[in-house]
């Protein structure tokens, strides 16, 4: 373990120095001075974070963290503690896998009200790009970050382009194929459809859907770290506490949605998910 520690870290350090390296080129100076990591929003683009994004946020923080654990355990748990049957009958699941699907049921609606809400208020003209200059800026921001000369925050009005197209991508590329790899291989797919089974193998979806996961952590990790490393309260303040002030209501509220969460966590054992499985079908222990 210290030895991969102490690889990281070297390999860090390299990759530091390269990209410091590489803004001493020609040209890059000129570079990062046309392009410093932003463009403009168009002017009916507002700032602030609305009371609908604040609350998707929460929601989506407790939905995928659940997600994440429960597809792991269908993925590796051999042996399930309990198993669902559905009232109307159909084929007997894990109990994991019930509620895996389940809440990934909760997830989808949840997205899917942000996704409207979001072209519904406009505010889609912050994670979707306006302009080809989001390419330019990103690279921009990319090479910023690996020198640790990061670029300006100021997440409120605007995000720097490498933030924009990484929210471009969770949402409207990662998270639409978590969902149609998911129910390619859920209980909800027409098992008889031959033609359609052969033109969407069921090998097909699984080879995306765990790499879908993985990006997922990838970017919460990601995410989470930039969240605390460049100004930690006012950044919780704005998803958090609806403000751009600096105090301690968004973290205090932070650290809610976090207590909730590990709630969550640990109460999706079958002594808690039995009862509410069998609203919708009978649960046995095999």
């Amino acid at each position: 373990m210290l030895i991969f520690a102490a690889g990281a870290v070297s390999a860090a350090g390299i990759l530091v120095l390269a990209a410091r390296g590489v803004t001493t080129l020609p040209g890059v100076p000129a570079f990062l001075d046309r392009y410093p990591g932003e463009y403009s929003l168009p002017e009916t683009a507002e700032p602030g974070f609305p009371w609908w994004a604040q609350w998707s946020h929460f929601l989506n923080i407790f939905l995928i963290a659940l997600i994440i654990r429960s597809g792991y355990q269908v993925r590796t748990q051999q042996k399930p503690p309990a198993f669902w049957t559905p009232k109307r009958g159909g084929k007997k699941i894990s109990i994991n896998l019930w509620l895996h699907q389940s809440l990934d049921i909760l997830w989808l609606v949840n997205g899917l009200v942000f996704v409207v809400l979001l072209f519904a208020s406009g505010h889609w003209m912050r994670i979707l790009p306006t302009s080809w200059e989001v390419f330019p800026n990103a690279l921009s921001a990319l090479l910023q970050y690996l020198t640790l000369d990061w670029p300006v925050e100021n997440g409120w009005v605007n995000y720097n382009s490498l933030q924009q197209l990484m929210y471009f991508i969770v949402v409207f590329v990662a998270a639409p194929l978590a969902a149609i790899t998911g129910v390619r291989m859920s209980e909800f797919w027409p098992k008889n459809a031959k033609t359609l089974n052969r033109a969407y193998p069921i090998e097909l979806a699984r080879a995306v859907h765990f790499p879908t996961m993985l990006f997922f952590v990838a970017f919460i990790l990601v995410h989470v770290f930039l969240v605390f490393a460049t100004g930690a309260l006012r950044n919780l303040n704005h998803m958090f506490g609806g403000t751009d002030a600096v105090n301690w209501a968004g973290f205090w509220l932070f650290a809610a949605a976090i207590a909730v969460t590990a709630a969550g966590w640990y109460a999706a054992r079958p002594i808690v998910l039995a009862p509410i499985a069998k609203l919708s079908g009978q649960v046995s222990s095999r």
